[in-house]
């Protein structure tokens, strides 16, 4: 039997009261016994009752998760390092609703540069190896690798092709990049491999940050060729100086040409937080990432506890009390900081020796945290927070670029919530929709029918939890059965334990009319689910007009931001909707063509798609990778790969002409 709330929440106080003043973690678990939060205290008793009382009017995540606590378990440890690495490893375990989420391990890139090969390489990679090659990075976005690594490329002149050196030096025709001299060739033999590392280095010193060698050599460069009216090539070393100017922009020199470190930041405004952090390679500021959370999400303390630690981070380095002791807030209660810290380097998988902070931390929990962290990466960790010169003012410039985002963030999330506030009052919702996902419906004739699920959170696209269905029950075009299947399928998992389908909606969109909304309203009653359902309605144009109950449309021309959202959420179903159901066409077409070899029909052909992936997978692969795929023979491997082999053949003879 369910208690009633204040009944619930009395007895989480007795059972938190009764904890000890030990370190360990607590468990917070729901009334279905899944776990909704993971957190680690020093103080077990002191941590675990703070949760129970917040007050009565407190909103936020911190008290939407509380107001979901059935009960909770704990566990005891011997120390404090103990218990982070126990949290880090039962979140990892569990992934709770209400423990923060950062970015997944796979996320983040390297540059990595082969400078113990002959003909050294340079790409993107995901982990750092002990191999011999440079490493640069973690970076936090692989736009920006790319990025990088193509201003290297055009301006040194680096090979883009995928030939391996010196292994394949004369057995093909330089490419045109030769003719265009954007590539030095060494597929030509005109090299050497001293002379290629030294363009290497070159790109090494660059990513150090050192472009100002690079960009006087292409000035004397630039003025040369155009002494000697070679326009074109001038030209291109223009282009190259520009690029790598602008790469030196984002690369601010702060410390000497060896120093490497990370600066922390915090900052809230009692409704938002941001974790500002800056990485520190070479010397220069080369990546820079921001964490907003809710100020309750990290940080717990009284509001009068923030205002300390705001204000320190915004002190002169000759500001203190009375005492002469610095004016230093205490960062017991503040969410764990260093469990954030700690799985910002779990993911990054790269820890520096060295952290700054903008606030002070309690020195056992530095010292756990220390500890933590060189367990991980095998090395010792310095975390300190400066108190004057040099250091301290970097630590004030990263703390004002996480004010600044907390004020961005604010800007926008008033400008949504103001948008999803008047959408609720169109259209009567008892709650503010802060999760809307849309539904469209997708066909090629009977081929390919396919449902496409988006999601919005407070008026923000959210990519990761986009689902497709392939239509398992229709054989013919009917939108209704397709939705209904879609709707079924997606509630069907509404217990799951994590993932997109685990979160209940607070309002549905479909792409179609009253009729739509009719059958999907009558289908979620039957499950058992109350979720607002609305139509988005268009116009002879195709052009968003209106959305519609299953009784009256409600017009949206004259609300200017309500139409942009539902416009902006009906284009984006509709797009990723169609893509998935060309892509799923696309791959038909694919299997298709693979049966022209002889011996390969339609189930060997999906055989070999569904293990390469892709027919230039397939046209790539050798001889025994083919004959190794389950239910593909050596005789059918022999035709696939001898199909594939004229078909370079044609295409070198093409090529020598």
């Amino acid at each position: 039997m369910n208690l009633p709330k204040e009944d619930r929440i009395d007895r989480l106080r007795r059972k938190a009261q009764a904890l000890p003043r030990r370190p360990g973690v607590y468990i917070m678990k729901d009334k279905k016994q899944k776990i909704i939060y993971v957190g680690k205290s020093r103080a077990l008793r002191d941590r675990v009752s703070q949760y129970f009382h917040l007050p009565p009017d407190a909103v936020g995540k911190t008290a939407r998760m509380v107001s979901l606590v059935d009960d909770f378990d704990f566990i005891l440890c011997d120390t404090e390092i103990e218990a982070l690495t126990l949290e880090n490893s039962l979140i990892k375990q569990h992934s709770p609703k209400y423990n923060i989420k950062l970015k997944d391990a796979k996320s983040y890139p390297y540059i990595k540069v082969t400078m113990q090969e002959e003909f050294p390489r340079i790409g993107i990679v995901r982990k750092r190896l002990s191999d011999g090659a440079k490493y640069f990075g973690p970076y936090t976005s692989a736009k920006t690798v790319y990025d990088v690594i193509k201003t290297l490329e055009r301006s040194l002149k680096i090979p883009t092709c995928k030939r391996v050196f010196p292994r394949d030096i004369g057995k093909e025709r330089p490419c045109i990049y030769k003719q265009l001299s954007r590539c030095v060739a060494p597929c030509a033999g005109d090299i050497s491999s001293e002379q290629y590392k030294e363009i290497m280095k070159a790109a090494v010193s660059i990513l150090r940050g050192n472009t100002k060698e690079a960009i006087d050599f292409l000035e004397d460069k630039m003025l040369s060729a155009a002494e000697d009216e070679r326009f074109e090539e001038a030209a291109r070393c223009r282009d190259s100086i520009q690029a790598l100017k602008k790469l030196g922009e984002g690369q601010k020199v702060v410390g000497s040409p060896d120093a490497e470190f990370d600066i922390i930041a915090l900052y809230s405004d009692k409704v938002y937080a941001c974790a500002s952090v800056f990485y520190i390679r070479s010397g220069v500021i080369y990546d820079s990432e921001f964490f907003i959370f809710g100020a309750d999400e990290i940080l717990t303390e009284s509001e009068e506890t923030i205002e300390k630690m705001n204000k320190y981070a915004e002190s002169d380095d000759s500001e203190m009390s009375e005492s002469g002791e610095k004016n230093e807030p205490q960062s017991e209660g503040a969410i764990s900081i260093s469990s954030f810290i700690a799985e910002l380097y779990m993911k990054r998988e790269y820890v520096p020796h060295e952290i700054l902070l903008s606030f002070e931390m309690e020195n056992e929990e530095r010292e756990a945290l220390s500890e933590y962290l060189k367990n991980q990466c095998g090395h010792r960790v310095y975390i300190r927070t400066p108190e004057r010169g040099d250091m301290k003012k970097l630590c004030a410039m990263v703390y004002d670029n996480a004010k600044q985002n907390v004020k961005n963030h604010r800007v926008h999330m008033e400008n949504d919530s103001r948008v999803l506030v008047r959408l609720a009052s169109m259209l009567a919702l008892e709650t503010v929709p802060e999760r809307i996902e849309c539904y469209d419906i997708s066909n090629l004739g009977s081929e390919h029918i396919t449902a496409g699920m988006i999601v919005a959170v407070n008026g923000k696209l959210k990519k990761s939890d986009y689902r497709v269905f392939k239509m398992k029950f229709q054989d013919k075009p009917d939108d209704y059965a397709s939705m209904s299947e879609a709707i079924m399928r997606r509630f069907g998992h509404i217990d799951d334990e994590s993932g997109s389908f685990s979160e209940m909606p607070d309002l549905i969109l479909l792409d179609g009319g009253k009729g739509h909304v009719s059958v999907i309203k009558n289908l979620l009653s039957e499950m058992g689910i109350d979720v607002p359902v609305f139509g988005m309605v268009k116009d002879e144009h195709h052009k968003t007009r209106s959305l519609t109950s299953d009784e009256e449309e409600i017009s949206i021309a004259r609300e200017k931001d309500v139409f942009a959202l539902i416009y902006k959420l009906q284009e984006e179903v509709h797009r990723f909707t169609i893509s998935k159901m060309e892509g799923a066409k696309r791959k038909t077409m694919r299997v298709s063509s693979l049966e022209k070899i002889k011996g390969i029909g339609s189930v060997k052909a999906k055989i070999l798609m569904d293990h390469f992936g892709t027919v230039t997978k397939i046209k790539s692969a050798s001889r025994a990778e083919i004959a190794n795929v389950k239910g593909i023979s050596e005789s059918d491997a022999d035709a696939v790969f001898e199909w594939f082999d004229r078909e370079r053949d044609k295409e070198n003879r093409i090529n020598m002409q």
